[in-house]
């Protein structure tokens, strides 16, 4: 007969986070406040890519951001400059944030006045793909740069999206990445995702991600 009791502590984490995330959701839902969070490694173009939706959607829509990093306040530095509110939440060495870190986040911000926040997620691949932050809908980055691989080294992040963002086309010509290989291997673990190449340094297709995000808003305030 044992002796001892066994605890499944990450088990019991996550579950502990699935309903903090999914009452956040409902108090999102009740203020008609949108959030989206954006994953992605570091260096992939989150923070230019935020600029770029700001100033593609900021006539239609009160923006907010949720700057996440382990320190510093650089990027919320950078996106305060857009006219958009903005806060920094420093993770103090995690590299995700959850749904009860995402709730302070948005307390401190004031949702009162905002219909679309975006979370700039800790720069990873792992932890924040394990993590409900309580967001309407996932989005992630992938540049071209890191390789068209990524799909079978990350497989969860790129199955808990709802779209993948292709950044630094214009870079493509110095980088040997497939499209169609990238494409291939992400709609094999996710077959509803949507895939948008972007250049958040030029604007390329910016346009169809901004029209993204409106169709999104607009049927999460309709249903």
């Amino acid at each position: 007969m044992d002796t001892y009791k066994v605890l499944e502590i990450k088990q019991s984490v996550f579950q502990d986070n699935d309903r903090q995330a999914n009452l956040l959701r409902e108090e999102l839902k009740k203020e008609k406040t949108f959030l989206l969070n954006l994953m992605s490694s570091p260096g992939s173009g989150k923070t230019t890519t935020v600029l770029r939706t700001i100033e593609a959607l900021k006539n239609e829509m009160r923006i907010g951001v949720l700057e996440a990093d382990i320190d510093s306040d650089v990027d919320a530095d950078t996106v305060s400059k857009t006219g958009s509110k903005v806060i920094q939440l420093h993770t103090g060495g995690m590299c995700h944030l959850d749904a009860d870190m995402t709730k302070q986040g948005l307390q401190g911000l004031g949702t009162e006045d905002v219909d679309f926040v975006i979370l700039e997620n800790v720069g990873n691949l792992v932890c924040p793909a394990e993590f409900d932050t309580g967001a309407t809908k996932n989005a992630m980055i992938l540049s071209v740069p890191e390789g068209d691989d990524k799909p079978l080294k990350y497989p969860l992040m790129f199955s808990i999206v709802d779209v993948v963002l292709i950044n630094k086309i214009d870079a493509v010509s110095y980088f040997n990445f497939d499209f169609e290989a990238v494409k291939e291997r992400i709609t094999k673990l996710n077959p509803n995702i949507k895939v948008i190449p972007i250049s958040a340094k030029t604007g390329e297709g910016i346009d169809e991600w901004a029209q993204w995000v409106r169709d999104e808003v607009k049927d999460w305030n309709e249903k």
